[in-house]
């Protein structure tokens, strides 16, 4: 099959980007996407035709710099005279050319459509939550009964009742994840320093799921307050450096090696519906030397249920994308074999915060 054949047979819209990211070729379920003939998007400026809510010409730099792909997920596309809808994007650079880059936009209901498995996946989250409470109590029940038969038992005799008792448990915190993702409450959102929360976090996970590793942490101490529930943007430092942790520790080496990295972005902006932009200058990166994310899953690693290791529940990362998505905050993440970086993205606070 040629290239052209191939080009045209995607069926996403997908758009090839020149170096002063203006639309040099589409395909045709892009010009369908938009409503818009080849021709007349041909030279466009991409962001007078596409409008994505979420910072992108930055990502468009760090493709280009690293020349790795790029994943963003749960972003509003709209454009032309279609309306905003839900999507995921990638971004990739292109072969024999350093400077064009690739621009994929797959649209969530054409997602849904063609993984119904996932979408009964993500309706089961309703049903755990309901079925939670009921299930959690007659597993108390049943752990307890197996520890007071344990009592009575040889050592050689405990093992069934010991596997009672830890898988029981483990069926416990998912339903507890569940339960929490379900029933997550509106953030409490007040002037907060971000370093003061990262500290917390670094300390907690060095005594624990980090005990082995290195954090170091690259700090810029001019950086602002953020307006945010502390104790939910504590929850996502502390899931993003477990899941950080837990892929270095993969990577082969003795322990592992974290790296904590804030910096100030003024150009970083969150596209609203209407087009205007909402700045989210403030930048924490959690950064790890493991094998990097499995490729089928790098696309939706922020859904429920999508997890790279084995026996992961798939919630973390779930979790961390809602909490950051009702700070009205961005989250991504970039990976290649020895590199992956989440990236958490956050306004500043308001100046009648910052003073009270």
């Amino acid at each position: 099959m040629d290239d052209t054949r191939l080009w045209s047979s995607l069926p996403v819209p997908a758009f090839v980007l020149d170096a002063q990211d203006h639309i040099s070729e589409t395909n045709p379920a892009a010009e369908g996407f938009l409503n818009t003939s080849a021709r007349a998007l041909f030279g466009a400026p991409i962001w007078d035709t596409v409008m994505v809510d979420a910072p992108l010409e930055e990502a468009f730099a760090r493709v280009r710099t690293g020349r790795a792909p790029l994943f963003v997920n749960d972003v509003e596309v709209g454009g032309g005279s279609r309306a905003p809808m839900h999507c995921n994007i990638q971004i990739a650079p292109l072969t024999g050319d350093p400077d064009a880059v690739l621009l994929l936009i797959s649209p969530r209901e054409l997602n849904r459509r063609m993984t119904p498995a996932k979408t009964a996946a993500k309706s089961a989250i309703g049903m755990a939550e309901m079925l939670a409470h009921e299930i959690k109590n007659p597993l108390a029940g049943i752990t307890g009964a197996a520890q007071f038969l344990a009592m009575n038992l040889e050592a050689e005799d405990r093992e069934m009742t010991d596997l009672i008792v830890e898988e029981s448990r483990r069926i416990v915190k998912l339903l507890e994840q569940v339960e929490q993702f379900g029933n997550l409450r509106p953030p409490e959102r007040r002037a907060v320093n971000i370093h003061d929360l990262l500290d917390r976090a670094r300390r907690s996970a060095m005594v624990g799921f980090a005990a082995n590793m290195t954090i170091a942490e690259d700090y810029d101490p001019s950086l602002p307050l953020t307006y945010a529930d502390g104790d939910q943007l504590l929850q996502v430092f502390l899931n993003l450096l477990k899941n950080a942790a837990e892929a270095a520790q993969k990577s082969g080496s003795k322990g592992g090696n974290l790296r904590i990295h804030t910096y100030y972005e003024q150009s970083l902006r969150l596209r609203r519906k209407d087009g205007t932009g909402r700045p989210v200058p403030l930048q924490i990166e959690i950064i790890d030397d493991g094998p990097g994310l499995p490729p089928e899953i790098a696309g939706e690693i922020f859904e429920p249920f999508v997890s790279g290791r084995e026996n992961g529940t798939g919630l973390g990362l779930a979790l961390v994308s809602k909490i950051i998505t009702e700070h009205e905050g961005w989250i991504g993440v970039e990976s290649v074999p020895g590199r992956t970086v989440f990236r958490v993205s956050l306004p500043v606070a308001p100046k009648s915060q910052e003073e009270s």
